[in-house]
């Protein structure tokens, strides 16, 4: 009686917690190194800099990989009895992952199902997020335990963003998670194309590494919105390493590109 009392609790503040939150997106991607979570940190910090209010909840249980590219590793929330508060970026941005919890960098989660689904829901319920104008999940990569109880959890949810390569290994397994995010009756926002084509930096010649042009074909296949670009850039890689997200460490070719795939979510987020 006294766990269902509980349960019933949890669920009232998790959609209260979620009632106050405008816009709620899931970060997915078919297949590991890809870049999704370089997409959810800068799909955030772009946001902010736009003047919106947003959170990041880093689901991704096993490979919380998101307060490293935000250099906000050895941050700590404040947890009470009340509940949890995120840890803050500059200007607009709260932040909760597993990786600040855990006893040392090293440290593995070695977790099944219902311990991974219970994590998210007090993510979700106990976590004060306060007023925000959009709450981006970072996914672990596939369609497991973890989009699953997103997906089921959040209320209202506006959408998936499918981050994919261009070869034909990553576009089968991004498919899968259309084909996922369809099933389960959640809009698919659309597909970012990430890795898209390289520039020498010494000649300035193009090179498609990766191929070019995959996710946009598999987009309009799937009958949904093809949301841009981004090109393989060097300062990518180092930005994401040193934990500012590139979209802030200096203008680029992958930065501007990055700004009109903003500009596209918005506009399918808002139904414009």
């Amino acid at each position: 009686m006294k766990n269902d009392e509980e349960d019933m609790a949890q669920q009232k503040r998790l959609h209260e917690r979620m009632g106050r939150v405008k816009h709620k997106i899931m970060v997915m991607s078919g297949k590991g190194g890809v870049g999704k979570t370089t997409v959810a940190v800068n799909l955030a910090l772009t946001l902010a800099a736009k003047g919106y209010e947003v959170g990041i909840m880093d689901a991704d249980i096993h490979g919380p990989n998101v307060p490293k590219m935000l250099g906000i590793e050895d941050e700590r929330p404040d947890i009470s009895e009340g509940g949890i508060s995120p840890v803050f970026v500059p200007p607009r941005v709260k932040v909760m992952s597993l990786a600040f919890l855990l006893a040392s960098k090293d440290t593995p989660v070695v977790w099944r199902g219902p311990l991974k689904m219970g994590a998210i829901r007090q993510f979700l319920s106990d976590v004060f997020w306060g007023d925000l104008d959009c709450l981006i999940v970072d996914l672990p990569p596939g369609t497991g335990d973890e989009p699953l109880s997103v997906a089921q959890l959040i209320p209202e949810i506006d959408g998936a963003i499918v981050v994919t390569t261009p070869q034909d290994v990553a576009l089968l397994d991004s498919r899968k998670s259309v084909t996922f995010a369809k099933e389960l009756g959640m809009p698919v926002i659309g597909i970012v194309e990430n890795m898209s084509g390289f520039k020498c930096p010494k000649c300035g010649e193009a090179i498609d590494l990766f191929k070019i042009g995959g996710g946009e074909r598999a987009a309009t296949d799937m009958g949904i919105p093809f949301l841009g670009r981004i090109p393989i850039e060097v300062m990518i890689v180092e930005s994401g390493d040193s934990g500012i997200p590139f979209v802030l460490a200096h203008e680029s070719e992958a930065a501007s590109a990055f700004e009109a795939i903003v500009e596209n979510i918005e506009h399918v987020v808002k139904g414009e």
